[in-house]
């Protein structure tokens, strides 16, 4: 998996890397077992191979770290002791990537492809359904790449340590795994050309899963964009993820090479984290290490381009964005290098000044850039990255102007220059503060992954990971430099009020994707040519790349019957038969009805609430969306919203309003439907959460003179992002759509969240200046006027300490005392969007990739079938689907998926080159599994793999969330238990014939990407435009002297 660590300004450059705490238990004695230090090694101890070099206790964190070294290898460990039952572990490598044939991720792929102790295909897929881990995955950064694992089962836990440290140390590294993840040329459709179903099925195509998934990359204008000035700012480090034109170059000769000088445990950080033994990691991790001796390793760390000779400008070409105005399709920003990301206080200090620069619309540089009207919303490097050695800060626009592109860099200088004659007020940094001291307290279910994440980067570049995990002695350092007057007007002073600048511009090309398309077809045809030089002729080739892909497809079909018994394994015997139920209590405040957890929650207080909303109107549905963002834009009457974004910084954790539907477990007809509301203070700051939550609901003033301005602005910045967001999780839309006219909820999920929200979004951003929006703006106030109220149509959950309940009890009181006591939200005889069944949808999107969904109805939570329901997708995706689609296909993702409270059964693909294939495949996927015979093996994986989620972790704040959301009780929860782990092999062939051959026809397809010729209304396709065609169209044809006024 590509990770690309592109900066944070919201949540968190600012936050070090243990700010995502604190997983699992009370504070209680027990801790004391775990991370005292009293019993533990001491500095300079041997211990099974590894030498003790620190150790540091983090009392705020309730952890003990102890940081080794193997003393035969050099490998670094670090140990995190935490009284958690969420052990993690990770393994990671430096991968500076030589070039761009992207052999760091191309190598994570094949390395989980076979080892030396468990020599089957693809064990990391096929561990997946053995195990109740509830994270597992792999990811590749910038410079390193990282393998890491999170379960809760002691047993389970072992057992992925031996598949993760064999995968990566002694991985096989077969030429047809690297063809298969990597890279070839083969037939688009072998089978098809075997059996004489056309020429276009034997065309010659580059295939493999990494190079489909950087093509998939590659659509998305924003990855581009942070690529590309990444490229820029950072040429000695190339494109790890690999960029199609390149990747191509790679050998199989080189990927082997690349594995032999970078993962070897002398280049290697090791990390565990939770309430396992130490002792016992080291004994495991020494045995596997011991067969290495120590090497001299590239671990490199490498600098940004030097700015001292500044400004630099780099101006590159990209893609037109069909969902963005035609005179507005460039994408610009400035950057600064800043100090060294090892210096942890400063690092520190330099998130919270790029939080108080950015964070919020009341920021500096939000109201000088997007409040301005110089562009639509941030870019995608936009704020401050410490992953590196070198801090960067940059700050850029999309969807501007290119006669405002200069303004936008003088736009910048000029805001610096004003906050620093103003200087930072103290009511902001204060808010800042207190977001951390209520990160430390905000229990999360998983706090260890967190920290992984968090840690790994810097340790790699430099960064002490016992410093970065010290937080109290961070903040303090803070707090003593801040303290002095100016503190971080001086680190404006020393690194931003300078032109040492580098700003890198992408500007529209219309003929950007043909170019890429033009430059694949030549690169084949030079590819294949290369390739006929060592036979006769062309056919001779032709028929060699055609022998080889089919020889490519029996490993692979062979590999699906492979005898598994090497690979380790939990067992469905280890999942206890009745799950610990966390007890909910009901009261009511007169007609509102409140649901209390009480738990220990480290002295804060978790509100949600539901308004429900009967016979909501779609007109109104369908800006509710827009009304959540507009209540935490506008501001009221009596306070701007930089204002109130101070007093929700200082007060609460945050607070949001958003969109709630829930289909009936007892029946897929009937629903709950309104709208959400969700907060978290400190016991003592309830009473202002409270307030501030009322008043953004009842107050948000949508007849300020600058309303319509910032409904504009909201409107514009969603619609910048769509192309890019469908890019990015286009088999997400696909189902959304697929499953709008099966239930009401896929209805409403369509109106609020699918691609009728976007088109409705960048069809409203498209209105020019002259055209008012007051329709908009007086749906927005209706919706206002029921939102919220203090009546039956109003519940609440509390999650608390039982110590804060009766002053709870007293807050939500009055709360509830401020709010109307009666709404109505009839219906405004606006017609109902309906979604007639479509078999067959298409979506015209601009894409080198596909993204497809089948949707077919099934049954409600309460009834039986269900439970074989949710089996039969785990055993279709990992013993069916992913051969198929994702192995033989070349597609990035593909599975079977069901929503057991929604009714839906679906099929889905992702970063798709073949979807002609993929839909076949999924046709005949009922037949497929109802003619299987299911072994006990079998359902016995699929069994684990669904009950890796109904056995995750859970954060205290999301306990009894269940019940209150979806109105599932523990009787039906475990009555579905019971269900699950009692699954017969009968069951599921019925089920499978019943819903998925007999019921097909019931089904919806939806597929987004290129339209091709196969694409046509004579075969029964519904093709749907968002009004990308004619945008794209627009742009193509417009005057070479530039964009039209």
């Amino acid at each position: 998996m590509l990770r690309v660590p592109r900066p944070s300004f919201l949540t968190s450059r600012t936050l070090p890397p243990y700010l995502r705490p604190s997983a699992a238990r009370p504070f209680c004695r027990t801790f004391a077992t775990v991370t005292s230090p009293d019993g533990h090694p001491s500095i300079g101890q041997h211990l099974h191979g590894f030498t003790l070099k620190r150790v540091k206790e983090v009392p705020e964190l309730e952890l003990i770290a102890f940081q080794l070294q193997h003393d035969k290898t050099g490998a670094d460990y670090l140990h995190i002791a935490r009284d958690d039952s969420n052990n993690v572990f990770s393994i990671g490598f430096k991968t500076n990537p030589p070039d761009d044939t992207g052999v760091p991720h191309i190598l994570e792929h094949t390395t989980l492809c076979g080892s030396e102790k468990y020599p089957v295909r693809d064990p990391f897929f096929k561990m997946l359904p053995r195990s109740l881990s509830n994270f597992m995955n792999a990811f590749t950064s910038a410079d390193h790449t990282t393998y890491p694992f999170a379960t809760t089962n002691v047993q389970d836990f072992k057992n992925l340590m031996s598949v993760y440290l064999d995968a990566t140390l002694h991985p096989l590294l077969n030429a047809n795994d690297f063809t298969q993840e990597g890279w070839r040329i083969g037939p688009e459709n072998p089978l098809a050309a075997i059996s004489g179903e056309g020429e276009q099925s034997k065309r010659l195509v580059f295939k493999g899963v990494v190079y489909n998934e950087m093509k998939g990359q590659m659509s998305d204008a924003s990855y581009l964009f942070y690529i590309r000035f990444q490229d820029h700012l950072f040429p000695a480090i190339n494109n790890s993820g690999g960029d199609p034109q390149k990747i191509t170059d790679l050998t199989w000769e080189q990927l082997r090479k690349f594995h032999a000088d970078h993962y070897h445990p002398s280049n290697a950080k090791l990390l565990t984290y939770g309430n396992m033994p130490l002792s016992d990691h080291l004994k495991e991790i020494n045995l596997r290490l011991n067969r290495f001796g120590r090497i001299r390793v590239d671990n490199d760390i490498k600098s940004p381009i030097n700015l001292e000779d500044g400004p630099k400008y780099v101006v590159v070409k990209g893609p037109i964005d069909p969902l963005v105005p035609p005179n507005a399709q460039y994408k610009t920003s400035t950057t600064w290098l800043m100090g060294d990301a090892s210096d942890v206080i400063e690092n520190f200090s330099l998130g919270v000044l790029s939080n108080l620069l950015l964070d919020g619309y009341g920021s500096p540089l939000y109201s000088a850039l997007i409040e301005s009207g110089l562009g639509a919303d941030f870019s995608p490097n936009t704020g401050y990255d410490s992953a590196g050695k070198v801090g960067i800060f940059s700050v850029g626009l999309n969807a501007v102007k290119e006669e405002d592109v200069p303004r936008v860099k003088e736009a910048i200088t000029r805001a610096f220059l004003d906050v620093r004659e103003k200087g930072f007020d103290k009511i902001k940094v204060d808010g800042i503060l207190h977001q951390l001291e209520l990160s430390l307290k905000h229990k999360t279910a998983h706090f260890g992954m967190s920290v992984m994440q968090r840690l790994k980067p810097g340790w790699f570049n430099g960064v002490d990971p016992m410093e970065a995990l010290a937080w109290q002695e961070t903040v303090s350092g803070f707090k003593s430099r801040y303290a002095k007057s100016g503190y971080l007007e001086s680190l404006m002073d020393k690194y931003l009020l300078n032109d040492k600048t580098l700003t890198f511009t992408m500007e529209p090309s219309e003929t950007y994707s043909k170019e890429l398309a033009d430059e694949e077809n030549k690169r084949l045809a030079s590819k294949i040519l290369e390739t006929a030089r060592n036979f006769s002729n062309e056919q001779e080739a032709q028929e060699y790349l055609e022998k080889r892909e089919l020889e490519l497809l029996e490993v692979q079909e062979k590999a699906r019957n492979q005898d598994l018994s090497c690979l380790p394994s939990v067992h469905v015997k280890d999942i206890p038969r009745q799950k610990e139920r966390k007890d909910v209590r009901h009261t009511s405040l007169g007609d509102v009805t409140v649901q209390w957890r009480e738990a220990h929650t480290n002295g804060l207080t978790y509100f949600r609430a539901i308004q429900i909303l009967d016979n909501l109107p779609d007109d109104l549905r369908e800006m509710i969306p827009l009304f959540s963002s507009a209540v935490m834009r506008l501001g009221t009457k009596n306070k701007t919203m930089e204002q109130l974004e101070e007093l929700i910084k200082l007060k609460t954790g945050g607070i949001s309003v958003g969109y709630h539907a829930s289909p009936s477990p007892q029946s897929l007809g009937a629903f709950t439907e309104g709208l959400s509301f969700s907060g978290y203070a400190l016991d003592r700051n309830v009473p202002d959460m409270y307030e501030l939550m009322r008043a953004i609901i009842l107050e948000t003033d949508f007849d300020g003179p600058d309303a319509e301005k910032k409904i504009r602005e909201l409107l514009q910045s969603s619609a910048s992002g769509a192309v890019n967001s469908i890019a990015e999780s286009g088999h997400s839309y696909a189902r959304t759509f697929a499953e709008a006219s099966l239930t009401p909820v896929g209805r409403f999920q369509e109106q609020t969240g699918g691609l009728t929200q976007v088109r409705l979004t960048t069809g409203l951003a498209s209105r020019p200046l002259s055209e008012p929006i007051n329709d908009v703006m007086q749906k927005l106030k209706a919706i206002q006027s029921f939102a919220i109220s203090n009546s039956k149509r109003m519940r609440v959950a509390l999650n608390c300490g039982n110590e804060s309940s009766t002053a709870n009890q007293e807050a939500l009181r009055r709360f509830l005392a401020g709010l109307p006591a009666q709404t109505d939200n009839s219906s405004s005889g606006a017609p109902q969007t309906t979604y007639p069944r479509t078999p067959r949808v298409f979506f015209p999107l601009p894409y080198q990739v596909y993204y497809s969904a089948l949707a077919i109805p099934t049954v409600p939570y309460v009834n039986a079938l269900g439970a074989p329901l949710e089996i039969l997708a785990q055993l279709l995706t990992h013993k069916h689907l992913h051969h198929e689609i994702r192995e033989k296909g070349g597609a990035y993702g593909s599975g079977a998926y069901t929503r057991p409270l929604g009714g839906v059964f679906g099929f889905y693909s992702y970063r798709d080159p073949n979807p002609q294939n993929t839909m076949k495949i999924i046709s005949e996927a009922g037949a497929w599994a109802r003619d299987r015979d299911w072994t006990d093996q079998d359902i016995e994986e699929a069994k684990l793999s669904v009950f890796q989620g109904y056995d995750a972790p859970q954060s205290v704040s999301q306990e009894g969330m269940r019940l209150f959301l979806s109105g599932i009780d523990d009787a039906m929860l475990q009555s579905r238990r019971e269900r699950l782990l009692d699954v017969t092999a009968e069951e599921i062939k019925k089920v499978a014939d019943e819903f998925l051959v007999q019921g097909a026809a019931n089904g919806n397809l939806a597929v987004l990407g290129e339209r091709r010729d196969w694409v046509r209304k004579q075969d029964g396709w519904d093709i749907r435009d968002l009004g990308m065609t004619d945008n794209v169209t627009a742009m193509t044809q417009q005057p070479p002297e530039g964009p039209q006024q």
